[in-house]
């Protein structure tokens, strides 16, 4: 198994590279409001990359409707392309879901998701890029 190149930047250079949106989600873990994001909906088939950096993250083959308000899936593309951390802001115990590579906020990953997984990862549409296959 290959080492992971990560991706490093100051704050400086995200704020460059990232919209003012994409930063407050991707960089300072903010949360798009539900039901707004541009991917809640999208059926294409395809993969979800990181925003940030472009690592690949989910496939569409995964994503269901959770009626949450976020794109879900039930699994990541590779367990090694995502991170996981316990996250304990705004007086709840959740856990985060990070990209691998550039150690982006993307959303949570809950137990409370379909077959084969239990998983469902509730991730921000703001986080992710579509590449149509």
């Amino acid at each position: 198994m290959s080492e992971r190149k990560k991706v490093i930047r100051t704050d400086a250079e995200w704020k460059q590279i990232l919209s003012p949106e994409e930063y407050y989600v991707l960089r300072q873990k903010g949360t798009e409001p539900a039901f707004t994001g541009k991917y809640y909906h999208h059926k294409e088939n395809g993969i979800y990359l990181c925003a940030a950096c472009g690592n690949e993250l989910f496939s569409s083959k995964a994503k269901y409707d959770s009626g949450s308000g976020w794109p879900s899936f039930f699994e990541p593309i590779s367990y090694d392309n995502i991170e996981t951390e316990m996250d304990f802001s705004y007086g709840m115990r959740r856990i985060e879901v990070k990209c691998a590579s550039c150690d982006s906020h993307l959303g949570h990953v809950f137990n409370d998701g379909p077959k084969p997984t239990g998983k469902r990862y509730c991730i921000n549409s703001i986080a992710l890029k579509f590449k149509k296959s």
